[in-house]
């Protein structure tokens, strides 16, 4: 049976429904910690097109691909009819297994579709949120026992849907949680003015290596923003710093910071060293990135508690010095934290030491943090510590009265989410955000790197930002939306390894996955900082949580299926090797359990085509081949425009390579795959695609076309490499792009400046990874050193060069990019230097091809640069650099005359 997903694909659908409102996913993904957020538009499209059959009756396939639309119209739309197709089709639920299943969102909307879900996931810590969102969500819990504890009081988490049991239940443990939580933490939160403080900013103090005196590193002193409109000055602070007491303290001010902050970039200071050096405040001495790092490393650092902040009762949050009260208390929490029993055989301090080759994933690891217990202040950390001991007393008692094992683990589970989600904002990697009032920040600031700082905001024990009382109004609040938007089936969530399924072969009607992307993000490392105290908070409801090989407690990694940033250089198996050959495997194991009409799709997307090359020899090497991939925008991007920073995303369908395929011959497969390629560019550009991910979505078409093949030849019979053949499909969009410089063709300029015109068309002056430097000189037929003097290549990335950067020589033979370059650069000289230059490439002023070049170059790189001033100065100065370019040329003609004729006067 030809599935829809082989022929048809709501490409336009998918892009609009992924960036805001039902199809976004942001409900689903709010409810539990993790780093890769399927929108759930894409992952309902996804199994809907891989279930749905292509019939050969045309007004069928019309009637299916408008059920498919109404169907990305919301959650529940045209449910009713689709479930009566697929009833009709496969005779059961269909059966749908994501073996990467991460927070569920594939399983999640399989369940919604009423198939069979199933989802495995190698991180025990995923494998809980996905049973969270997908399973134990849509279980009947209805003969449970009664909760053993108390009715919901005035100030607690409330409910707008009365008789929904498990949405109730959660509601009735976070209020119980919070309530044990505070009554624990209390003495070490004092009140000010009978309320508990919002928040306190800490900073880590060093001992400076002139005076030996200990002073805070901070970075920045403002602590609330001016709000002109309500005669708010807003608020900083200033250290005071007494040498003969060695005493540093903050002060509190109205208005802008009128001091110094201690940690400043050197680059925007009187200061001479490199990186952020720490200046102590006592005697001035300049403390280098390097020293006060290795201050740090010595384990030389202590916590100061600086500014206390409160909640007014208007609602604004105001600063002010902490009490010698408040100072105590948090010095008892230490002494607190080191009294703590133990989870068993967990001690209450997670001590699981970071794995080495961490310092780009836990940042901290680099300013001296060994362990996980490391990463937060002692009152974070006993704070935490309590809140687990809540959600484990809890769960006992739950048990003790009849409350069945699962349910008991359903409703931990949900406390132990907004824990997760507490963590976000609990560790010295937490800043204070005076955006939006004042907010507690993200850990996580770089995708999944734990960040870490010098000074950092702690949440208190009152309902503002990163309390419990926000926390657990969200987690019901989305619980509650998610069980109302439509009815699922329970899917089956359990931990294992993509490469090892425990399946029979053929039980799936489809296999539906978004794998890992290389190395973009580090999910093991990066979350075993939840998992430390995941496993202690679940330690009643779910001991098999703790279970793990790793020696130092935390999450496997054997057959995590990534690659390590930076890992290869510590000794760390996750290299590229490794990730390509698990992947196969994993691939492989998706075919072996699918039937024999099933499908396996993948949902993909990385900028890097060199990835792409490997995730496509993976498909291969699993004895699949490619029936269809569909573009769609599904991200919302990164922070910055390197690799990382996603927009489009393939939905791709694999099928088994079929038995007895015939060779293909190279020219007549090139020909395939242009006409492929240029068939497809108009229906990207209707789906708003960029010329950028165009490029991407070009692997999709050129594998459909090769995998029709069991082998690609040349002219002399050697086997032809898949990489060949992206390069053709990346040349075809050029080419079906039809790109004018102005009135003429792109590809009626030299090689050098077509490659360049190309380049600032898909990036202007953004950062490109360097691997796409490689890919667009193939494509281009060109080498490396044809484009020499056209690129800046730094450590991040490659851009486009600024005109003043061009070092090329200028003669009749130099590129129409090289003189324009040149031009710009002569520019602020004034026209004869300009002149000199045109004159210099032997070019005149009608030469339509550099004017236009000129023209594209100064429309599409961004406004208001220098180069883009100084080409529009150009073109306004045309007439100029006209006269001034014959003015030098009739100079250099009477010179070479007078030079010529000197003593031979007959010859003129």
């Amino acid at each position: 049976m030809t599935r829809m997903i082989e022929r048809w694909f709501p490409c336009a659908e998918v892009s609009d429904a992924c960036s805001e409102g039902w199809g976004s996913g942001n409900t689903e993904s709010s409810l539990w910690v993790w780093f890769a957020k399927r929108p759930v538009a894409q992952a309902k499209a996804a199994v809907l097109t891989s279930l749905l059959p292509w019939p050969d009756d045309e007004a069928e396939q019309r009637n299916l691909q408008e059920l498919v639309r109404k169907a990305l119209t919301g959650h529940a739309a045209g449910a009713s009819e689709i479930q009566r197709i697929l009833d009709e089709k496969y005779g059961q639920a269909p059966r749908v297994l994501d073996p990467f299943s991460g927070r569920a969102m594939i399983p999640l909307e399989a369940g919604r579709l009423q198939a069979q879900a199933f989802g495995i996931d190698y991180s025990p810590f995923a494998a809980l949120g996905g049973a969270l969102l997908s399973e134990l969500a849509f279980r009947d819990w209805s003969d449970e026992p009664a909760l053993p504890f108390g009715e919901e009081e005035d100030g607690q988490v409330s409910l707008s849907s009365a008789g929904d049991r498990i949405v109730e239940d959660v509601a009735s443990v976070l209020n119980e949680v919070g309530e044990r939580f505070r009554s624990s933490m209390d003495e070490f939160y004092p009140k000010s003015h009978g309320r508990y403080p919002w928040g306190y900013l800490w900073a880590s103090t060093l001992p400076c290596q002139e005076c030996g005196h200990r002073f805070p590193l901070v970075g920045e002193l403002e602590l609330r923003r001016p709000r002109p409109n309500k005669n708010d000055d807003g608020q900083s602070f200033r250290l005071v710093a007494d040498p003969t007491t060695g005493v540093c303290e903050a002060v509190v001010h109205d208005g802008p910071p009128t001091g110094t902050p201690t940690r400043v970039q050197a680059g925007k200071s009187k200061y001479s060293a490199t990186g952020r050096v720490a200046v102590c405040p006592f005697c001035d001495h300049v403390h280098s990135k390097a020293v006060h790092t290795r201050l740090s490393m010595e384990s030389l650092r202590q916590d100061k508690l600086l500014v206390a902040a409160d909640i007014d009762e208007d609602g604004t949050k105001v600063f002010r010095p902490p009490s010698e009260k408040e100072i105590s208390a948090a010095h008892r929490a230490a002494e607190a934290l080191r009294a703590e029993a133990p989870f068993g055989v967990l001690p209450a301090r997670p001590d699981e030491p970071i794995p080495d080759g961490n310092t780009w994933t836990i940042q901290s690891v680099n300013y001296g943090d060994r362990d996980y217990g490391d990463l937060c202040e002692p009152r974070q950390t006993l704070g935490l510590v309590r809140l687990a001991r809540a959600i484990n007393e809890i769960a006992e008692e739950c048990l003790k009265a009849g409350i069945s094992p699962d349910y008991a683990r359903a409703l931990a589970g949900y406390a132990t989410a907004a824990m997760m989600r507490k963590i976000r904002r609990s560790t010295r990697g937490a800043r204070l955000q005076k955006a939006g009032g004042a907010q507690v920040g993200d850990i996580f600031v770089n995708q999944s790197a734990v960040s870490f700082s010098y000074d950092w905001f702690e949440s208190g024990l009152s309902a503002g930002p990163g309390s419990w009382e926000s926390l657990s109004r969200q987690t019901v609040t989305a619980l509650r939306n998610i069980r109302q938007r439509a009815a699922a089936l329970p899917a089956a969530i359990q931990r294992g390894s993509a490469t090892a399924l425990p399946f029979r072969p053929g039980f799936m009607d489809a296999v539906v996955t978004d794998p890992p992307y290389d190395d973009m993000i580090d999910y093991s490392d990066s979350s075993d900082l939840f998992y430390v105290w995941a496993k202690r908070a679940m330690h009643t409801a779910d001991p098999m949580l703790s279970m793990t090989m790793h020696p130092g407690g935390v999450q496997e990694k054997t057959d995590d299926i990534t690659v390590k940033r930076g890992g290869s250089q510590g000794g760390d198996h996750r290299t590229q090797s490794h990730y390509d050959s698990s992947l196969a495997r994993a691939f492989a194991e998706a075919r072996r359990v699918v039937t024999e009409d099933g499908v396996v799709t993948i949902v993909f997307g990385h900028g890097d085509l060199e990835v792409w090359r490997r995730l496509l020899d993976a498909i291969s090497s699993a004895g699949l081949v490619l029936t269809g991939s569909w573009p769609a925008k599904t991200e919302a991007g990164g922070a910055s425009s390197t690799a990382a920073n996603i927009v489009t995303t393939l939905t791709m369908a694999c099928r088994p390579a079929p038995a007895g395929r015939s060779e293909g011959r190279l020219a007549a497969v090139e020909g395939q795959v242009k006409a492929e390629v240029k068939a497809r560019v108009e229906l990207w550009d209707r789906s708003g695609l960029a010329h950028t991910d165009m490029l991407m979505a070009s692997a999709g078409p050129a594998m459909e076309v090769t995998g029709r093949y069991s082998r690609i030849l040349d002219v002399t019979g050697d086997e032809v490499a898949l990489e060949r053949f992206l390069l053709v499909a990346r040349r075809a969009v050029q080419e079906a792009a039809d790109i004018k410089v102005v009135s003429l063709p792109l590809d009626s300029f030299d090689a050098r400046t077509r490659f360049a015109l190309w380049w600032v068309r898909l990036y202007g002056r953004q950062l490109a990874p360097k691997s796409e430097l490689r890919w667009q000189v193939l494509a281009g037929e060109l080498d490396l050193a044809d484009v020499k003097n056209l690129l800046h290549q730094g450590d991040k990335g490659c851009r486009f060069l600024a005109a003043k950067e061009f070092k090329g020589t200028i003669n009749p033979d130099a590129a129409v990019i090289d003189v324009a370059l040149a031009m710009a650069k002569a520019w602020p000289d004034g026209l004869d230097a300009v002149a000199e230059v045109l004159v210099d490439a032997a070019r005149d002023n009608d030469d339509e091809y550099l004017w236009s070049a000129i023209n594209y170059l100064a429309t599409r790189l961004p406004e208001g640069e220098v180069d883009v001033a100084a080409w529009n100065g150009l073109q306004r100065s045309r007439r100029g650099v006209d006269v001034a370019a014959r003015n030098i040329a009739g100079a250099q003609i009477r010179a070479a005359r007078d030079s010529l004729s000197d003593g031979h006067p007959t010859l003129f």
